[in-house]
């Protein structure tokens, strides 16, 4: 079994971080009814890559700022095809994947103070040809919160 493989039948939680994050465009779309929880979390040993008008996830070193979600044990595995389709992800490895899914721990709580709890969790990466372009040519996203992307709105003048 691949090192980011669950072990058969688990059901594990999800990492978000951009378009599903809570104010964000698809949050309530795809989630709302759907999960039992929703936590700040982070993932570590990725970096966040612009996309064009949702992020990618990318390998690096960095951190990526999300959320973990928890589904409704009776909504899993509607939530999970749902985000399958969003995410343009038709199975692992697969040469149309936009994303792939995979299993990675993020942590939740305060990983600067050293209370930071681990948990696995699935999480879309950027797909092969799209993570190369990216590394090559991409915009990363300061800090890699796709929340604090945007500048303030400037000052309206009377």
């Amino acid at each position: 079994m691949p090192a980011d493989a669950p072990a058969a039948g688990s059901r594990l939680p999800f990492f978000v971080y951009g378009t599903l994050l809570p104010g964000e465009r698809n949050h309530d779309r795809f989630l709302r009814g759907r999960t039992r929880a929703e936590q700040p979390a982070v993932l570590p040993g990725a970096l966040l890559y612009e996309g064009p008008g949702y992020p990618y996830a990318v390998e690096g070193h960095g951190t990526v700022h999300g959320s973990l979600v928890t589904a409704d044990p009776s909504a899993y595995a509607e939530l999970l095809g749902l985000l399958d389709d969003l995410e343009q992800y038709l199975g692992p490895g697969h040469p149309r994947n936009l994303y792939e899914r995979m299993a990675r721990p993020a942590l939740l709580g305060q990983a600067v103070s050293g209370t930071a709890v681990p948990a696995r969790a699935w999480v879309y990466l950027a797909a092969g040809a799209v993570a190369r372009s990216l590394r090559t040519g991409g915009t990363l996203v300061p800090g890699g919160n796709w929340l604090t992307r945007r500048p303030p709105p400037a000052p309206r003048t009377p």
